[in-house]
């Protein structure tokens, strides 16, 4: 667990260009693209509340935290360790007046949502970065955390999209990162609850087929799917396009981010 960690096996990154400054495991799952991109597909307005599923030490969090002045983030993180680093991060960073963290399951109850101060249709965001590895099908991380970050059953994403509809309020917005591979099962799980779904796919290169998506849906939308152009993360010379810079390392919002 996190929290068993001496100071040797943590380590302290930067990320958007230095203006975060995270504290995280040196071995295990650690921050990568996937939560930047989560936090500027994301929209969100000073003022509202946005639920972060999955939090882990709080990166796409407080990213879209050091984005947007004056909104209001709960970070959902199962592991009571990683819960406790993203708190850490959160003061380190000079936002835990309007960040909180709860250490929950993003599969358990109403019941227990609500004892945690989140009741049914209360927020207005939910931003997650869902496990999206079968075990069943792929090989798994032998390192626990790892493992827990990125493998898990059919099941849960449907699981973590139910917690999501439940948590909204009409017309509130789900974003989540994906594999570009899954992009059929997150659709058929996300249509029952949402509409107006956006697609951003994201290629790693120039020419090469998307490796991640970021699906943006509204709660009891009925409008139809939109599939943006897509964000190339390198150029034909494996040099970091611009616009890739501007939102990974600039902290630019990406069009699924504007409502």
């Amino acid at each position: 667990m996190a929290n068993d960690l001496c100071a040797d096996e943590l380590t302290q990154d930067a990320v958007l260009g230095g203006r975060l400054r995270l504290t995280q495991p040196r071995r295990g799952h650690r921050v990568g693209h996937d939560a930047i991109l989560l936090a500027a597909a994301t929209p969100a307005h000073a003022g509202e509340h946005i639920v972060d599923f999955g939090a882990g030490i709080g990166s796409a969090g407080l990213a879209l935290a050091a984005r947007v002045a004056d909104s209001v983030l709960t970070l959902v993180e199962i592991d009571a360790g990683l819960a406790a680093l993203a708190a850490r991060n959160a003061r380190d960073n000079g936002l835990a007046n309007r960040v909180r963290i709860v250490a929950l399951d993003v599969t358990a109850s109403a019941r227990a949502f609500a004892a945690a101060g989140l009741a049914p249709g209360s927020v207005m965001r939910v931003m997650m970065n869902p496990p999206f590895n079968d075990p069943a099908k792929q090989r798994t991380s032998p390192d626990p955390q790892r493992r827990l970050a990125h493998a898990a059953g059919r099941d849960v994403l449907a699981k973590w999209i139910r917690s999501a509809a439940r948590l909204l309020c009409p017309r509130g917005t789900l974003t989540l990162v994906w594999r570009a591979g899954g992009l059929a099962d997150a659709l058929r799980t996300l249509e029952p609850a949402f509409g107006a779904i956006q697609v951003l796919p994201v290629h790693p290169r120039v020419g090469a087929p998307a490796i991640r998506v970021l699906v943006r849906g509204t709660k009891a939308s009925r409008a139809p799917l939109e599939l943006l152009p897509g964000l190339v993360l390198n150029d034909a010379a494996a040099r970091p396009t611009e616009e890739a810079e501007a939102v990974l390392r600039g902290g630019v919002a990406l069009p699924l981010a504007e409502v």
